[in-house]
């Protein structure tokens, strides 16, 4: 049962870049990110689940990145400024950070941005994790 689980879980994740590039770079990336995550905690099993659950929630398109970031620059947000790099998984405090609705015209729902060290980064408002760096 466990090479089975072992065997679907490599297939699982293998066929993933179709399924990530027919949503956009947005899901490409989250669906990276969930596969490593997913691995690290549950093996080859948990890279397919993670995968699939990153290639869910997506973020920006590819196609809409650069008007998403020069959106943000206009709005002349108030930026975090936090030590060391800004990656995704990092969970930002829930004081004195100040977090932005995304325009609908970028599709991204359940989300807010914000610019940490100059990086535009999508994030999570329950959690406050950050689940996108928008380059």
């Amino acid at each position: 049962m466990k090479n089975a689980l072992t065997i679907l879980g490599v297939v699982s994740v293998l066929a993933l870049p179709g399924v990530a590039f027919a949503q956009g770079g947005g899901a490409a990336a989250g669906a990276a990110t969930g596969a490593v995550g997913g691995a690290i905690v549950g093996g080859p099993v948990g890279a397919a689940v993670g995968a699939v659950g990153g290639a869910i929630v997506g973020g920006i398109a590819d196609a809409d990145r650069r008007e998403f970031r020069t959106y943000v620059e206009t709005q002349r947000v108030e930026p975090y400024r936090m030590n060391g790099d800004i990656v995704v998984g990092a969970t930002l405090p829930t004081s004195g950070v100040k977090y932005y609705e995304v325009p609908a015209r970028f599709k991204v729902q359940n989300y807010r941005y914000t610019v940490v060290n100059g990086k535009t980064v999508l994030v999570d408002p329950r959690s406050h994790r950050v689940v996108e760096i928008i380059e």
